[in-house]
């Protein structure tokens, strides 16, 4: 009996690829597993983004577009089923192919600190100016305007007394590293579908 074939990630990255790295190492650990996604191409943004380095030591094959037709000519190029954005920044509406099979990871709850221009350390920083006790990190589906798609998943992650930017940074992030990669293989082995507005959500480290 023939083994059913791994379902085909594309990721797109716009910089050191940290997201991607760890995604990699993941799917790499359970690659024996039937419906644990393969990652055939990593699409950076730019010629000098860090985490295509990466990726060409790891043995994945690399490409370079930026705009959206671009993007979307080489994802076919290489049969891609499912897209990652790991650090994306550059606007992207996936064309139908792959309407409801791109997803990205946000820094927050949303759609608390989400849109245009929040991204990174920008968001930790509202998160604290705001007072907010509770943050975290969300999986959502891309269509449209920026972290406006429909919700898969979120984790929840306290924001401390004494936290900083950086502190807090730190602490999503362990978050988003462990819920990604769960839920991208969930999606993609298709265990776990959005539902309106449904959301699964994960206490810390849940």
């Amino acid at each position: 009996m023939t083994a059913p074939q791994r379902p085909r990630l594309g990721i797109l990255l716009s910089g050191a690829g940290t997201t991607y790295d760890h995604l990699a190492r993941v799917l790499e650990a359970h690659a024996a597993q039937p419906l644990a996604p393969e990652i055939v191409v990593v699409v950076g943004s730019r010629s000098d983004a860090a985490g295509l380095a990466l990726a060409r030591a790891r043995g994945h094959a690399t490409e370079v577009a930026r705009e959206a037709a671009q993007v979307t000519a080489v994802l076919e190029a290489h049969r891609v089923e499912w897209v990652a954005m790991c650090g994306w920044t550059i606007f992207y509406d996936p064309p139908p192919r792959f309407q409801g099979r791109t997803l990205n990871v946000h820094p927050s709850l949303l759609p608390a600190f989400g849109g245009t221009g929040m991204y990174g350390a920008r968001v930790h920083a509202a998160v604290l100016a705001s007072g907010c006790t509770l943050t975290g990190c969300t999986v959502h589906l891309v269509t449209g305007a920026y972290d406006s798609g429909p919700i898969l998943a979120q984790q929840s992650v306290p924001v401390l007394e004494h936290d900083s930017v950086a502190s807090l940074q730190e602490r999503v992030q362990a978050a988003e590293r462990d819920l990604y990669p769960r839920v991208i293989t969930a999606v993609t082995a298709g265990r776990l579908r959005s539902r309106g507005a449904g959301v699964w959500l994960c206490g810390p480290g849940g």
